[in-house]
């Protein structure tokens, strides 16, 4: 068989190498792909001749990259997305695109930032469409594999391939039906840890902030009710003696019939926009990126 040499091997190939480097597994980068696991196989093993190296070796049931496989893997990356980014044309015209955008997120985001966003769009560039994706933990991973063009959310992952821009800051508060007597006066540490807690979860390995900070502590909640989302919270503390710790923007959305108390615990965190080298010289991703920042930072100026 003659030997594959680099200069033979298509984008394809390299883009098989990446996402097994990024997923640790043929049969994901396989999905991923569209194709078998024994097409992945055959193209990773051309890859190992043309690169003369393993590549990636499987140790406790686990794919694991050389070490030289993790010195390839960065060069080619920045290779494909820039050969993406010179496959987009180099000017942008809002009104006259017709398109779809990724999104992934979480109800936080879909209920504070989205909907200027949307607004904005209607107005700027009505033919771009835009897919909104749970992201929970897996921003990240969203990202790397393609599957989202942009996470909006409090996570910031590291990497060389993430760009990332804070589009606001944030704090926790404490929520309450209007006649809980915890109301009355500034909360205090001690009150609000044995005070009964309906405690967001939002699902995963997620672990809000103050949650966080309160394990620092040594404290814990006294949580009676766990509940994945923030989404309708209102509703099922109004008319008892829980209380609920949830963003300030989303306490603000809840209505006359539940009270906002400052937290003793109001861990502040960052909300990011955050894209990777795929998308980051593309004249339409940089229109949109702006766009969503002065949605956040400007609101007022976004619509003339």
């Amino acid at each position: 068989m003659k030997q594959p040499t680099l200069l033979a091997m298509d984008f394809a190939a390299l883009r098989t190498l990446r996402l097994l480097y990024e997923n640790r597994s043929f049969t994901e980068t396989a999905a991923v792909l569209g194709v078998n696991q024994s097409a992945v196989s055959y193209t990773i093993e051309k890859l190992r001749r043309a690169f003369s190296d393993q590549l990636f070796f499987r140790q406790g049931g686990k794919v694991v990259p050389t070490e030289r496989c993790g010195i390839i893997v960065p060069s080619i990356t920045r290779m494909l997305d820039e050969i993406e980014a010179l496959a987009s044309p180099g000017s942008f015209d809002p009104s006259a695109a017709e398109l779809t955008v990724t999104i992934a997120c979480n109800y936080y985001e879909r209920q504070i930032i989205m909907p200027g966003v949307i607004k904005a769009l209607r107005e700027r560039a009505p033919g771009i469409r835009i897919a909104a994706l749970n992201s929970t933990t897996q921003g990240a991973q969203l990202l790397k594999l393609s599957d989202a063009d942009l996470l909006i959310g409090p996570l910031h992952p590291d990497g060389h391939e993430f760009y990332s821009r804070s589009l606001l800051g944030e704090r926790y508060v404490c929520v309450m039906d209007r006649s809980n007597p915890l109301g009355d006066h500034p909360l205090g540490l001690e009150h609000y840890v044995e005070a009964p807690h309906a405690t967001v979860t939002y699902g995963g390995t997620w672990r809000s902030r103050y949650l966080v900070q309160l394990d620092s502590l040594g404290m814990q909640l006294n949580t009676v009710l766990e509940v994945p989302s923030p989404a309708g919270l209102e509703k099922v503390i109004s008319g008892t003696d829980l209380i609920a710790t949830v963003p300030s923007r989303i306490a603000e959305t809840y209505g006359d019939a539940i009270k906002i108390v400052e937290s003793p615990c109001p861990a502040p965190f960052e909300v990011y926009l955050v894209w990777t080298t795929r998308t980051h010289k593309s004249a339409m991703h940089d229109w949109l990126r702006k766009l969503i920042l002065k949605c956040v930072v400007e609101p007022a100026s976004v619509i003339d």
